[in-house]
């Protein structure tokens, strides 16, 4: 299970060290201006905190997220329990970590004897259908078997595309023509999974404008049809979202959770943006677990994400 995998994969060596390699940038702006703000060995006030606004903002924490935070850290400092800058900032990694675990609290299902139905959804240019590759690279290092599912039949690129990352990760792909129906080629897949005992099925679909009323019916109709063959389907379903978007993909994000019935999140291009605390606001606005990461190009670089060790990697 994603459980069971997240356990496994974070115990590799140099887990903590690639999030850090990733939010380096995140890093270097939030460490540079907090200790721009509090001089050294200064005690924390409510002026001080009022500056600290515009650093959390930047590093896209969002308005909302940010005055939350910055109203219980300025609680603590009426009552004078912020001695210097090392203290705040573990109370403000506290504070992150707090939200991050609450939305991370929702238990992902597990699936015995069938296998596990995952539909990954977003926006065209999010990196959904190279996330679905890098997923199929996870799982298959966890010893586990992957079928991959090209029901993004709108798009001829898709198709080709998950088609280039079967043959990089060894992964079998069920697919129909370009044009052909989604809901279809769905239920090819998974019948031929559950033929062969299959763990896992990952679903590509369609990533057309998020206003597009029709995109969403036809997710609706997969749904459908994976909880007919498979009791209990989809029992994940992933929304992949583009870190560099920052507070931009929350509307995208909060229309596809409505009609799509997302229950976690995928983030891609972390690594390629100074904004890393839109993990947060993902979190508190969303109330959705953030699942994975992707922190580069090549297969090996999607994350399960560990609340933890990426506030650690923020400050440290």
């Amino acid at each position: 299970m994603i459980q069971t995998l997240f356990g496994s994969l974070e115990q590799k060596p140099g887990f903590l060290d690639r999030m850090k390699q990733a939010v380096t940038r995140t890093r270097e702006n939030l460490t540079e201006r907090i200790e721009e703000i509090v001089p050294f060995n200064k005690e924390i006030d409510r002026n001080t905190l009022d500056d600290l606004e515009a650093t959390l903002i930047a590093a896209d924490l969002g308005t909302t997220t940010t005055l939350e935070v910055l109203e219980k850290l300025r609680h603590k400092a009426d009552r004078k329990q912020i001695k210097d800058v090392a203290e705040l900032k573990r109370l403000l990694k506290e504070e992150l970590l707090a939200i991050l675990t609450k939305a991370g609290s929702q238990p992902v299902r597990r699936v015995d004897g069938e296998p596990e139905v995952i539909l990954v959804v977003g926006v065209n240019g999010t990196g959904k259908t190279t996330t679905i590759g890098k997923l199929a690279q996870v799982f298959r290092s966890d010893g586990k078997t992957v079928l991959m599912c090209a029901a993004d039949t709108f798009r001829a690129a898709a198709i080709e595309q998950l088609e280039v990352w079967g043959q990089r990760t060894g992964t079998e792909i069920i697919k129909t023509k370009a044009g052909g129906d989604p809901s279809a080629v769905l239920y090819d897949a998974l019948q031929a999974a559950k033929s062969r005992s299959t763990d896992y099925v990952v679903v590509d679909t369609a990533g057309r404008l998020h206003t597009k009323t029709n995109l969403m019916s036809e997710l609706e109709k997969m749904r459908r049809t994976a909880g007919r063959i498979i009791p209990g389907a989809p029992h994940e379903t992933l929304l992949v979202m583009d870190a560099t978007t920052g507070q931009n993909g929350l509307q995208q994000a909060r229309l596809f959770t409505e009609s799509a019935g997302v229950t976690g999140i995928v983030l891609t291009k972390l690594d390629g943006t100074a904004k890393g605390g839109v993990v947060v606001a993902i979190s508190r606005e969303l109330g959705l677990p953030v699942r994975y990461v992707g922190v580069g190009e090549k297969a090996g670089d999607l994350l399960p994400f560990n609340p933890q060790e990426f506030v650690d990697s923020l400050f440290e």
